[in-house]
């Protein structure tokens, strides 16, 4: 009786922890609408990083631009100026795109990755130097270390993911060295594919805008949309990148955000993944989307 009982333990515990096995693989599984970018060193040549020792850790990056079905469902509005379910949301700032990662968090039971505070004024929001204080927001946004929460990628997260990660091929666009496969840009987002120089007269009368997400080819990580359709804003203030260091976070103040990928409205160049484009954190658009990252 004692060896049966004995033999049951054993076997009720092996089951046990042959469960937390599985309950433990699972939960390394990609989120849905999200693909695991493997970390490590840039592989991409044509990066602003190759070569100059910096890393990314594991990171799990939306497949797609945050759609305005997903802005809606979170937010409970959309500022988009086209609008369709599965366009990406556009017409939003930095401070926007911030506080829909921490509201989708709360939503979805995780933890918010950003400490928000609406009532101090941000000292490392510098003034530009120009024009002066462009942002009239300066909200406070801090990182809440150890959080689980959606967030912006860095630029170097973005960088490494647009550019193939560790399956890169160095494409100078995401997913190809021809960015009509790959990307919406001011000649090929309208009623027929245009020529000669950028004109805004000629785009509008040519009814260019932002497309259906994910109708393009993707990259070679299956990322939709990383060059071209709306610019993508990235956590880092415009500065000096930084060199042998793992998961930069940029400079520690500026006056400007990161954009990347450029979007229907901008030239091909400004889709490849090493183009650095920047905004003041409230400036806004109808090419400027984001996408969303977790762990």
């Amino acid at each position: 009786m004692q060896k049966n009982f004995l033999a049951t333990a054993v076997m009720m515990v092996a089951l046990l922890v042959a469960g937390m096995g599985v309950a433990s693989a699972a939960t390394q599984a990609a989120p849905e609408g999200f693909v695991l970018v493997k970390g490590g060193a840039f592989k991409n040549i044509k990066s602003n990083y190759y070569g100059k020792g910096v890393t990314v850790a594991d990171f799990y990056i939306g497949k797609f631009d945050v759609t305005q079905k997903e802005w809606t469902q979170v937010m409970g509005n959309n500022p988009s100026k086209f609008k369709g379910d599965d366009l990406p949301v556009e017409m939003v700032s930095w401070y926007d795109a911030v506080e829909y990662c921490n509201r989708r968090s709360q939503k979805e039971g995780l933890r918010p990755y950003y400490n928000i505070d609406k009532s101090t004024k941000d000292p490392n929001n510098k003034p530009d130097p120009r024009f002066g204080d462009l942002d009239t927001v300066k909200w406070t946004v801090t990182i809440n270390a150890g959080a689980n929460g959606y967030r912006l990628p860095t630029e170097a997260e973005w960088e490494y993911a647009a550019g193939g990660g560790q399956k890169s091929r160095s494409y100078s666009y995401s997913g190809s060295d021809n960015v009509d496969e790959v990307a919406w840009y001011w000649r090929n987002s309208g009623d027929k594919v245009l020529s000669g120089a950028w004109s805004w007269p000629l785009i509008q009368q040519n009814h260019d805008q932002a497309k259906r997400v994910g109708t393009k080819k993707p990259n070679e990580l299956g990322l939709y949309d990383m060059s071209g359709n709306v610019r993508q804003w990235c956590w880092d203030w415009h500065g000096e990148l930084a060199t042998n260091v793992a998961d930069p976070k940029g400079s520690p103040s500026g006056f400007r955000r990161v954009w990347k990928g450029g979007g229907w409205l901008g030239a091909d160049f400004v889709c490849m993944t090493a183009y650095r484009g920047d905004l003041a954190a409230n400036g806004t658009g109808p090419d400027q989307g984001f996408r969303v990252c977790r762990g």
